[in-house]
């Protein structure tokens, strides 16, 4: 039950990603959540619909999973798992505050999974 709870929660946290990369990137909103001016927003938009794209391919896998549920725990740590590259790898590259927003809580869902609570 935990499992579910905490991968249910990585799935909202990357569905609000999909919001704020997809439709929110040049608001005030999704410049403030990104740190970025009026004009890098305008110039990166389209690089953020598409990271965007990619991170409700995240959310549908993780929700696929979900679905599944028992027979879907190998789904749902392959998900889990792409979650915590791209939380270390952004959390390298770009920010290391990613790795609490997305590593850290994939990192705790599949622990849950994994050890079966």
């Amino acid at each position: 039950m935990v499992a579910t709870v905490l991968i249910a929660i990585v799935a909202l946290i990357h569905a609000y990603i999909v919001v704020l990369e997809m439709v929110l990137w040049t608001t005030p909103r999704g410049r403030k959540a990104f740190g970025m001016s009026v004009e890098k927003a305008e110039l990166t938009k389209v690089l953020a619909a598409n990271q965007g794209l990619y991170n409700g391919f995240l959310v549908a896998g993780l929700a696929w999973g979900l679905w599944l549920a028992e027979p879907g725990f190998q789904i749902k740590v392959f998900f889990l798992a792409c979650v915590i590259v791209a939380g270390l790898y952004g959390a390298a590259t770009v920010s290391r505050k990613i790795l609490l927003i997305q590593a850290l809580p994939a990192g705790l869902a599949l622990a849950a999974l994994l050890l079966g609570v």
